[in-house]
């Protein structure tokens, strides 16, 4: 895994979480490392376990040039829709940081253009660059954070669990109970073999 893309200084990794759950807020971080970072650990939040991400997660933020953490509530996702969202959330971490960015290395395939900074998008890119892997471990850590609070609040969802994704558990705890104030109204929340009638 490389540690950078390009060679700026502050090359800001930018990673989101949440694009594809029913409820919550989708999450994105920024990250800058410094060039003689490195962790043999650091990977795709999605093949580290909870116990290892917040491990390397103090790690990163005690190590890191700078690195912030930016929310886009559910309610503006349905106003504007998920990619848009996505993006905001990411010119939002960027705004938050200390640091001028010189480059953003972006996660995926697209991106809407943070003021005149240089970008690159990478596919997969949590799999291919270290400070992309630390801005998902990152943003993961703060979005489970999260949907671990607001299960308390209405823990029905079992979103301690699930984190807002469709489960069917998930699925199944809309149909019996509704939604809330974080479900995202515009995305398919009941799937149509819960209404079947066996």
């Amino acid at each position: 895994m490389k540690l950078k893309y390009s060679k700026y200084k502050f090359e800001v990794a930018l990673d989101e979480v949440g694009r594809g759950c029913l409820a919550g807020p989708v999450v994105a971080a920024a990250v800058v490392l410094p060039e003689d970072f490195f962790n043999e650990e650091i990977n795709d939040s999605k093949q580290l376990s909870e116990r290892k991400r917040k491990e390397l997660d103090s790690i990163i933020r005690q190590n890191a040039i700078d690195y912030a953490i930016a929310e886009v509530s559910p309610q503006k996702i349905d106003e504007i829709n998920i990619l848009n969202a996505s993006f905001l959330a990411m010119h939002l971490a960027v705004d938050k940081l200390k640091v001028q960015p010189e480059f953003l290395l972006v996660d995926g395939n697209r991106f809407h253009k943070y003021k005149e900074t240089p970008h690159f998008c990478a596919i997969k890119g949590d799999a291919k660059y270290m400070n992309i892997a630390a801005a998902s471990i990152l943003a993961k850590n703060h979005r489970d954070f999260l949907m671990d609070k607001f299960h308390e609040e209405f823990p029905d969802y079992l979103w301690k669990k699930n984190k807002g994704y469709p489960t069917i558990a998930h699925r199944q705890a809309i149909k019996k109970y509704g939604i809330t104030y974080l479900h995202r109204k515009t995305f398919k929340l009941l799937d149509g073999q819960l209404s079947l009638n066996f």
